[in-house]
């Protein structure tokens, strides 16, 4: 048992990158899912494959330039595929990878458990700041 905090002991871990790092894996997922796009863009592709201008309509606020880079990362992470038409101007079509509805459905167990847990966390957070004085 530890005195105090402080005392934790982390176990002695592979240096991150190497291939015997258990969460490197982990690190990649939760660094795309940490990006604000991500997960409603993830959302939009579980309909089924959407040309360009339908993503941007449906995910409203999002800039061009943050839609390109969302998806740009998705795909190059396998989560998209990208499909272009040779029309005069080209049709884009982007749907989600095998892969990438296979990380989309765990994305909607996150949403779930967020939406059923949001009331206790705002309520949590008014107690604390209540007790502590904070805003």
């Amino acid at each position: 048992m530890f005195d105090t905090h402080t005392d934790v002991r982390i176990p002695d871990l592979a240096p991150c990158g190497s291939a015997d790092h258990e969460d490197c894996g982990l690190r990649m997922i939760l660094d795309r899912l940490g990006e604000q796009w991500t997960v409603m863009t993830l959302a939009e592709l579980s309909a089924g494959p959407r040309r360009y201008r339908e993503l941007e309509r449906a995910l409203q606020g999002i800039s061009q330039r943050m839609m390109t880079l969302t998806l740009r990362r998705l795909e190059r992470d396998g989560h998209v595929l990208r499909h272009v038409e040779p029309s005069i101007p080209p049709s884009v079509t982007y749907e989600l990878s095998p892969i990438g509805r296979s990380f989309a459905a765990q994305v909607a167990a996150l949403v779930e458990w967020s939406r059923q847990t949001k009331a206790h966390i705002e309520a949590s957070r008014a107690s604390f700041d209540a007790r502590s004085g904070q805003k």
